[in-house]
This record gives C-alpha cells, sequence and structure tokens, in this order.
C-alpha cells in the first residue's frame, strides 16, 4: 500500500538539520546531504557549484548499436573529450556478468578524469499495483548499489510501469518518496524523468508537482529536450524548475518530420541539426542556476552504423556549438 507522505513541521526541522554548506569552495549555498557519505558526490556539488558552464557527458544510448562494453564506451568518451558518462544500468550488470569487476569501472572512470552522474534504468516504481511496486523497489535498490559500486552517484527514474495510463500525481509523488528513501540508504539520489510519450510524467508540470510533493531532499529531475517537445510542453516552463538541483538534462535534437505526434527516439539527431530551439533552452537553464552536465542522448540508428568515436565526437562538437550560439 502507498505510505502518506511526512509533512510535520519536525520533519522539516530535521531536513534542515541534516544538510551542511559545502563551503566556499561550493559558492552559491550549494547544499549536500549528510547522508551522502561518499567523496564523489560531494565532489559532484561542488563542481556544480563552481563551474561556469554545462559539463559535458555522453549518454550510451548514442553509441549503443555499436554494441561496445562498457569499459571500452569509457575510455571512448574521455578521449572524445567528454567530462562523464551516463551508461545504461544493463551494460554494468552486463560487465560483471562477463567476468568484469565493477571496482574497476569505478577506477577507470577515476584514472579517466570522468563523472558518472547518472545511470539509465527502468524501475517500474511508479506502478499502481502494490506487489509489482515492491518488486520494483528491490529491483531499484539492487540497480542502485551496482551504480554505486561502479563509481556513478545517481540513477534515473522515468515512469516505467505507468506508460499505459495516468496514475494520480499524489500518489506517484509518494511512490516517489519512497524511491527516494531507498536511493538515500545506498547513496544514489533517483532523477524523475520525463518520459513524452508516456500516459504519466509526459508534462513538465507534471513531473514538476511530483518532485515538489515528494517532499524529499534526496530527489533531482533529468528532463530533455526531446522529450519535452514530445510531450507537448512549452519550453518556456522550464524557468519554474531550480536548475542548481538539476544534475543532469539530456541535449538532442528533432526534425519537423515526422511530427510531433508521430516521432519516435530513433528521429533524434545532433544536437543544431533539428529545429529545436537549444539556444534558448539553455539560456534559460543558465538562467536557472542549472550547472549541471548536459548528457547527449540520442538513439538515430544511422549514427549507430558508423564509428562511434566519430559520433561521439561529432556530438561533442554539436553541443558545444550550440552553448556558444546560447551566448
Amino acid at each position: 500500500m502507498d505510505r502518506p507522505l511526512r509533512k510535520p513541521a519536525d520533519d522539516v526541522l530535521m531536513t534542515r538539520r541534516q544538510v551542511l554548506i559545502a563551503g566556499a569552495a561550493a559558492g552559491a549555498g550549494a547544499l549536500v546531504w549528510r547522508g551522502f557519505g561518499h567523496s564523489a558526490l560531494a565532489q559532484e556539488q561542488r563542481t556544480m557549484a563552481e563551474r561556469q558552464t554545462f559539463g559535458l557527458c555522453l549518454n550510451t544510448g548514442t553509441i549503443r548499436g555499436q554494441k561496445l562494453p562498457l569499459d571500452q564506451e569509457i575510455d571512448l568518451a574521455a578521449k572524445a573529450g567528454y567530462q562523464a558518462i551516463e551508461p545504461w544500468v544493463t551494460e554494468i550488470s552486463a560487465y560483471e556478468r562477463n567476468g568484469g569487476q565493477v571496482a574497476d569501472l569505478a577506477r577507470r572512470l577515476k584514472d579517466a578524469g570522468l563523472a558518472m552522474p547518472s545511470a539509465i534504468a527502468f524501475s517500474q516504481w511508479i506502478h499502481d499495483d502494490d506487489a509489482a511496486r515492491a518488486k520494483a523497489l528491490e529491483g531499484a535498490r539492487r540497480d542502485m548499489d551496482l551504480v554505486l559500486r561502479a563509481g556513478g552517484t545517481g540513477i534515473a527514474a522515468p515512469p516505467s510501469g505507468g506508460t499505459d495510463r495516468p496514475v494520480d500525481l499524489m500518489r506517484a509523488a509518494e511512490r516517489f518518496r519512497a524511491l527516494a528513501e531507498v536511493g538515500q540508504s545506498i547513496g544514489i539520489m533517483p532523477h524523475l524523468e520525463l518520459w513524452g510519450f508516456s500516459r504519466s510524467l509526459s508534462r513538465l508540470g507534471e513531473v514538476a508537482f511530483v518532485a515538489a510533493e515528494c517532499a524529499h531532499p534526496y530527489t533531482s529531475v533529468l528532463l530533455d529536450a526531446y522529450h519535452i517537445y514530445k510531450g507537448g510542453s512549452d519550453f518556456a516552463g522550464l524557468r519554474m524548475f531550480n536548475g542548481a538541483a538539476m544534475k543532469a538534462f539530456h541535449i538532442n535534437d528533432y526534425p519537423a518530420d515526422p511530427p510531433r505526434e508521430k516521432i519516435e527516439d530513433q528521429h533524434r539527431v545532433y544536437p543544431g541539426d533539428g529545429i529545436a530551439p537549444l539556444p534558448a533552452i539553455l539560456r534559460t537553464l543558465r538562467e536557472a542556476g542549472f550547472r549541471g552536465y548536459l548528457s547527449l542522448e540520442l538513439f538515430n540508428r544511422e549514427y549507430w552504423k558508423q564509428d562511434a568515436l566519430e559520433v561521439a565526437s561529432r556530438g561533442l562538437e554539436k553541443i558545444k556549438a550550440v552553448i556558444a550560439a546560447a551566448g
């Protein structure tokens, strides 16, 4: 059964006692949850506060078709010039299943100077069925442990399990809080993700509502240029989000054809090659305080046929050009 949200004044006071000011190096009043207990998270907070522009991240979905093992993708991301990588949890599992040591991935990230601010997962935490949701939380716990051991600090939490029908937003907030509590216990922050094709959490306002009513400090949101367009929200709504609390933003572009109602993931293109108002989006994010990672997430099957390093490098050039156009 869903548990009621905890909102008494004592809960708020306890939350305030459990945070600390990250110090002069953090700047801008950045907050670090004591329960993190992991230097990677604290360093991520300091880096975001100090950064004057966006970080650059490669979501491995962009080169998914090349079927490289994760250790090679880490090396590739570093060689292309990225500062972070956003793998899929299934890739970490495959690496371990094939005999690799997950701790070696964390060492490889550190040696390459890369962060892992997020990892893509599909827990059905939002599901209406109690048994399915309980099973999903156990699966999320295992995924989070895996991401932590691999050197990551966060995990995507899309509305998987709620795509075929709308979920009551207050119930969704209760369920996301339950996921956040699991994340807090492990040290991996769940990022509430918008999915434009979903019947739940397809619009900016829905994501904002659930994130706010969740009322848990160990959460973030994960937005995406393509998905915002697909879901029908106006990009001006990004002004309502606290950019300083966002760890990553999926950057991509989309063509005018197919139209919004028919467009799919595979139609995403390099930033600047479509019709998305990316310079305006980046200006809005910057003004909102976002200094997290722009994570290149594409599922273009034509790109999957090309050399992975060339795709990653070209994508990075395109992101930098959009940033420059944003002024």
